[in-house]
């Protein structure tokens, strides 16, 4: 478009106090940069799963190469009987009842009359997504939705067949989207646990409470082997070892299916999902839905054998993967769908798609994508209204020839066969079943000690200088953190929302956090423990110890990636923190709440010991049972956890693998001190970053998500609010998500025009951006509005004290109605206006009084790209 030079617009806008004020008790330093040797720490013990695993390979040419793949041992044979059944069902089909089948909409956007008018062979519920759009719908709510949607798939009198519908969920760790369910630590931390059979209880008592709310299929586990730690998803991999993700696969499918033979699928479990088919867990430089380039015999060696395990566990139905493979969107992919899953190993139940994973494939759209039915992918998912029309146009493209019947066919009775294993045309409808509506089995004190047993073998302990742990439990102790008392924070992503923020320890009733564990630990001691975020402390109470627990903030998919792997880059608040305790001669034990290895060099040398906690879910008071012995100074629980993923030695080592060439971790795949146990951690560790020989990069605010640590907030000139759910709105807005390019990856936001209303980023803490605003960087967002606006529409920026500044962007909208472009705004335009970019909380915000309706995604910071903005400004 047309650049507009020059412009500085006047502040046109208040915005609400809120937004400008500072957020007091959080604050940041960085310490000094230590130029010693790094420390190399290797295992003496690697986990007990003893399997032989091959080298990675390093030649991509050899593609196609069929005989790399098994024929598995699957523990279902063909059953005539079975098969005629589905024949003669099949035979009174129609057409439009097949491809319903293939169907898979979100709750969020059809009604119990869809079900009924089309018979949708399945639907789902997306992270986030809950019955009547209720976050805290009850149980009774999720039954009675099942059922209903039950009930209208077997009516019979619209279209003379009645086929059972069935609900999938994403239950990843616990019945995750429901309120008051027994969350068990992200899959990290049970790899580190490295007990399948702890694996299989967990998975039974997930199926139990999912069952208890009348739904029927699980989209777990993830066998994802992480190769690159950048990842946003490394949390729902159990291991960058094959190995490891083999075993537990096998044991999880067990877990939520029951095993073939015995109780398989029965009243007490749930249909299971490999996920996602096929190499997720490799894509370059970690990014979510990329490009993996492995080749053939490492996409076998490496990233298969989690199928390998839970195919011949008897699972059901398959994910296909987001990710490419060699240049080509797995959903598209006939050669690993059809071919290599289905006909060489042997899998004959579904393979269902991932969120408009579809639309993806090359030359399709979420409306329509004949290539993905053709390539072998039997279900459709397909949230968002795109559903119907995709429903439409696959009905014509086979009538057109464009998919076969024979393909619909074999679709369809892949679909009718899993509903036939598990027993839904004989079981009893949602709300009537075994166990369903039995509410006392969601976090039960039976699960919740389950829970708590995976806490305490998932907890990691990397450094315990002069022995320092356990604890005795009567003493004073300091528990200190912005995790400490956050059940939110330590339970992470896919936990009641789908990113897992914007929840409060209201949220997940009968939980513990982690202070609340300890608080209870010493008290029953006589001990005294107290918190304190910030470390502050009476200075006529000095604790014997401090306990500080931190880390990253929750995410899920996407919003996850980051580009290299050290914590808190250019914000060392925690560092601070322990330093300030460590300074005043008091003991610091850091707990680290993380969905990854990270480079905490600064961190660990601040720490007297150090326990990687990962992300333990709901029973928080798990840790305190390994940290404290018991009054009689017995130790109540050693650590046990080892290291399923190596650990970094820079920032920049983002992928180090067990059995890599060259392989030099910190900590070595396998690591993880016991009590008495000689710390080979020394407290000089090297904090160089390597800051000063890498290149600035773009800082992405909202590039599919939202980034951590911003939030998406609205508001008027009195209020302001965080956005938690997909549909927001005040007095003067209404923001939603929607489907740009992938899932939720855009807003739209409808200004009302009836006064000022803005919608924004911000952070519970000031972010130092100088480092861009030194860089000739311009503020850049794709945006686009759909009508002419009539209103100045502000884009600016500001900080955590009583100061912003904004340009008026109402020109550029006006230049390119109805299209998407990029406008981008000069720093120094905000830099003019005094803006302290050292002291940002709020990097973007749009703001209007007039009515209009705007959409906005990939909102990035980029240097050097100030000359090139489309609206720029003089040096001041």
């Amino acid at each position: 478009m047309k650049k507009a030079n020059k412009v500085i617009a006047r502040k046109q806008l208040a915005l609400p106090l809120q937004v400008l004020t500072v957020l007091m008790g959080l604050s940041a330093c960085s310490g000094e940069n230590k130029d010693v040797p790094m420390a190399s720490v290797k295992a003496d013990k690697q986990p007990v799963v003893e399997v032989e695993i091959a080298a990675k390979t390093t030649d991509v040419a050899t593609v196609n190469n069929i005989d790399i793949w098994p024929k598995l041992a699957i523990p279902l044979a063909k059953d005539a009987e079975l098969e005629q059944r589905i024949s003669s069902l099949m035979e009174k089909m129609t057409l439009e009842q097949k491809i319903a089948q293939m169907i898979q909409p979100e709750i969020r956007d059809i009604t119990v009359e869809d079900m009924r008018k089309y018979g949708f062979g399945s639907y789902l519920n997306g992270g986030g997504a809950y019955p009547n759009d209720d976050k805290h719908a009850t149980p009774a709510d999720w039954i009675k939705l099942a059922e209903d949607m039950y009930q209208a798939s077997m009516d019979d009198s619209v279209d003379g067949i009645a086929i059972p519908t069935m609900w999938g969920t994403d239950a990843v760790h616990g019945h995750n989207n429901v309120i008051g369910a027994t969350l068990f630590p992200h899959n990290i931390g049970l790899g580190a646990a490295n007990n399948p059979d702890l694996i299989r209880d967990i998975a039974a008592i997930t199926a139990k409470e999912v069952m208890v709310t009348g739904i029927d299929w699980v989209f777990a586990p993830t066998v994802a082997v992480v190769r690159d730690d950048r990842w946003g998803r490394t949390y729902e991999g159990y291991s960058e070892d094959p190995r490891i993700v083999k075993a537990y696969s096998h044991s999880i499918v067990e877990g939520l299916q029951g095993k073939v033979g015995d109780d398989f699928l029965s009243d007490q479990h749930v249909i299971s999902t490999v996920k996602h088919f096929l190499g997720d867990g490799g894509t370059e430089k970690g990014i979510d839905q990329g490009q993996n380039l492995d080749s053939e015999q490492d996409l076998f060696d490496i990233h298969a054998q989690g199928y390998v395990g839970g195919l011949t566990a008897g699972a059901q139905t398959v994910m296909a993967s987001f990710n490419s493979w060699q240049g080509k969107k797995i959903h598209g992919e006939k050669y690993l769908l059809n071919d290599v899953l289905k006909d060489k190993m042997g899998f004959d139940g579904f393979v269902v798609g991932d969120w408009n994973g579809h639309g993806q494939v090359d030359g399709c759209t979420n409306e329509s994508c004949a290539q993905a039915a053709n390539a072998g992918l039997d279900v459709f998912m397909v949230p968002t209204s795109a559903w119907k029309p995709l429903y439409e146009n696959t009905i014509a493209q086979v009538k057109d020839g464009e998919i076969s019947q024979a393909r619909v066919d074999d679709a369809v009775r892949r679909i009718l066969r899993v509903k036939f294993r598990a027993g839904l045309f004989e079981k009893p409808s949602p709300a009537n079943r075994a166990i369903s509506g039995k509410t006392e089995l969601i976090g039960a004190k039976a699960h919740r000690d389950v829970a708590r047993q995976a806490v305490r073998e998932s907890l990691v302990l990397l450094k315990n200088n002069a022995n320092i742990l356990p604890l005795a439990p009567n003493s004073k102790v300091l528990v200190a953190g912005d995790a400490a008392d956050n059940i939110g924070k330590q339970s992470g992503g896919w936990s009641i929302t789908w990113q897992g923020t914007d929840n409060l320890n209201e949220d997940f009733p009968g939980a513990t956090s982690i202070f609340a564990g300890i608080e209870q630990t010493v008290d029953a001691a006589g001990g005294q423990a107290w918190l304190s975020v910030d470390g502050q402390f009476d200075a006529t109470n000095k604790p014997d110890v401090a306990i500080v627990v931190f880390g990253e903030e929750p995410y899920a998919e996407g919003n996850g990636d980051i580009d290299n792997l050290e914590y808190q880059r250019g914000d060392k608040r925690d560092l601070a923190l322990l330093q300030s305790l460590k300074s005043q001669g008091i003991p610091v034990v850091s707990v680290f709440i993380s969905g990854r290895p990270m480079w905490v060099n600064p961190e660990l040398n601040a720490s007297d010991a150090f326990v990687a906690a990962w992300l333990p879910g709901t029973e928080g008071d798990g840790v305190a049972q390994v940290l404290f012995t018991e009054i009689d100074g017995k130790v109540n629980a050693d650590f046990v956890g080892k290291l399923s993923f190596s650990w970094p030695t820079t920032p920049q080592q983002t992928s180090v693998n067990v059995n890599d060439e060259d392989y030099q971790p910190l900590f070595a795949y396998g690591y993880g001190l016991k009590y008495g146990e000689k710390s080979q951690v020394s407290d000089t560790l090297s904090e160089d970053n390597f800051a000063s020989d890498a290149k600035l990069e773009t800082l992405a605010l909202f590039e599919r998500a939202v980034k951590a640590p911003w939030k998406l907030i609205i508001g008027t000139e009195t209020s302001m609010e965080t956005v938690s759910s997909s549909i927001q709105k005040n007095d003067a807005l209404t923001l939603r998500t929607f489907d740009k390019a992938v899932q939720e990856d855009a807003r739209l936001v409808n200004f009302n025009g009836t006064g000022m209303g803005f919608v924004g980023l911000i952070s519970n803490f000031p972010r130092d951006l100088r480092a861009y605003s030194n860089s000739n960087a311009a503020l850049s967002v794709l945006i686009k509005t759909t009508n002419k606006v009539e209103k100045p529409v502000m884009l600016g920026v500001a900080c955590d004290r009583d100061c912003r500044a904004d340009v008026d962007i109402a020109g550029a909208l006006n230049e390119s109605v109805g299209t998407w472009q990029t406008i981008s705004v000069d720093l120094k335009c905000f830099a003019n206006q005094q803006v302290e970019f050292g002291n940002i909380n709020t990097p973007f915000y749009i703001a209007t009084e007039g009515k209009a309706e705007i959409n906005f995604s990939d909102l990035l910071i980029v240097p050097n790209a100030a000359n090139d903005a489309t609206i720029t400004c003089p040096a001041p």
